[in-house]
């Protein structure tokens, strides 16, 4: 199944809807970044809960930025998500690998540890828009949903799930469930809503059960005047890094560290964080960075 994105509401606008299916992006990441099982679940839910936070920006070129940063050993986590589908991501640690926790399941809260959550939001003009709040568990979801009540002041349930097998990602994806302004003083609507999303066994055993994301928003609102929107939106992993931008990065280091670039290491290498592209500029290329200084500084 693609990787997408859909939406929906219900109870008469009351509640919002948006669910992710992110099997490929985060099968991309784990090879590009060569991922360990614990590594991959946690940049995998960073990066769902990305796209599902950025989902509801409104202006073309939005993005939002989410830092994960605790004391575990797995480091921090870093996702930049857009308006527009992409998201790209990495994580300080990528080889670490722990044991299963208590549940069996993948111990991403081990692997984060206790530390803070970090969201910047750029929605296209002005300054970005930046909020903190410590972490409640390290699992992502929780964390998120955190976030979300008490950043946001929207009531929030945050689903996230990624299977990781021998092959690699084969499930992966999230949903995220708001209840509005609206519909918050209903006291039934919300308790409803919070035992249905609690009932819930994850997220990637429906996807791996063949449901739909339109179909797990049927089993969840179904009976609560639910409209799913038509529009499915692509999702996938794209880094906008460039070998014109690594260059524009060694020309701010300044002629003495271009010669010397040139004097010990014949050149120089770059890898992006986000995508572990790797890019290699020739001793060539770096005397003409070094001529263009020059050029801009007699003008």
């Amino acid at each position: 199944m693609a990787d997408q994105l859909i939406r929906a509401t219900a109870a008469d606008g009351g509640i919002r809807a948006v669910g992710v299916i992110t099997t490929r992006l985060t099968e991309e990441a784990r090879t590009r970044h060569k991922l360990s099982y614990v590594a991959t679940a946690a940049l995998g839910r960073t990066m769902a809960a990305g796209l599902l936070m950025a989902s509801n920006m409104k202006r073309e070129g939005s993005r939002v930025n989410v830092r994960i940063k605790g004391d575990g050993p797995l480091g921090g986590i870093l996702v930049d998500a857009g308006l527009d589908g992409t998201v790209r991501g990495y994580v300080e640690n990528p080889a670490i690998e722990l044991p299963p926790n208590a549940k069996g399941k993948l111990d991403v809260g081990g692997a984060v540890g206790n530390g803070y959550l970090y969201v910047v939001r750029d929605v296209g003009y002005g300054y970005p828009y930046s909020s903190t709040v410590e972490l409640v568990s390290g699992e992502i979801g929780d964390d998120i949903a955190h976030y979300l009540v008490n950043s946001e002041q929207t009531p929030s349930a945050v689903v996230l799930g990624v299977f990781v097998g021998a092959n690699g990602v084969t499930a992966a994806g999230g949903l995220l469930v708001q209840v509005l302004p609206k519909a918050a003083r209903d006291e039934e609507l919300v308790a409803k809503l919070e035992s249905r999303v609690a009932s819930l066994a994850g997220f990637t055993p429906l996807l791996q059960a063949g449901k739909t994301l339109p179909e797990i928003f049927q089993d969840l609102l179904g009976d609560m005047n639910l409209v799913i929107f038509p529009e499915t939106q692509m999702l996938r992993f794209h880094c906008g890094c460039s070998f014109n931008r690594v260059l524009g990065a060694l020309k701010i280091l300044g002629e003495a560290e271009l010669q010397d670039m040139i004097a010990k290491d014949d050149g120089a290498e770059a890898t992006c964080d986000f995508c572990g592209s790797v890019y290699h500029a020739s001793s060539d290329q770096l005397a003409q960075l070094i001529d263009d200084l020059h050029a801009e500084s007699s003008v």
